[in-house]
């Protein structure tokens, strides 16, 4: 993965670890340490990223959420029953019964809550497995 500044210049993929950082480098910094590490076991990962929030949302754009192939976690992309399902699409992506693609969880203001969007909202996520 090669990292970019908002006019598209890229430049090495590394990042200071001072260095002011947007939104989607802080979901990424969240995961990386356990991303390598799984790396290093030869373990299969796929991620999570929130893309879009429409309404309001517990996470920004970037959030994400690491899961590698025997279901461990890292990060998070919502919180409550959202977590749950994430997971689940990214086993499926991982035991390849499902592609790489878009996933929205969105509730009605009654049902948010109560599923674990407490901020009401839709959120959109790119899920995607992780070459080596």
């Amino acid at each position: 993965m090669r990292l970019g500044d908002a006019a598209g210049n890229v430049g090495s993929g590394r990042v200071a670890a001072d260095a002011p950082v947007s939104g989607s480098l802080v979901g990424m910094r969240e995961v990386l340490n356990d991303i390598e590490r799984w790396r290093k076991q030869n373990k299969r990962v796929a991620v999570a990223r929130v893309v879009e929030v429409e309404g309001s949302g517990p996470r920004d754009p970037g959030a994400t959420m690491a899961v590698s192939q025997d279901g461990q976690v890292a990060g998070s992309v919502s919180g409550g029953c959202v977590e749950g399902a994430v997971l689940t699409e990214a086993l499926s992506l991982l035991d390849g019964t499902r592609k790489p693609g878009v996933v929205t969880f969105g509730y009605s203001d009654d049902e948010a809550f109560a599923v674990g969007l407490t901020c009401g909202g839709t959120i959109h996520l790119f899920i995607d497995e992780i070459n080596w």
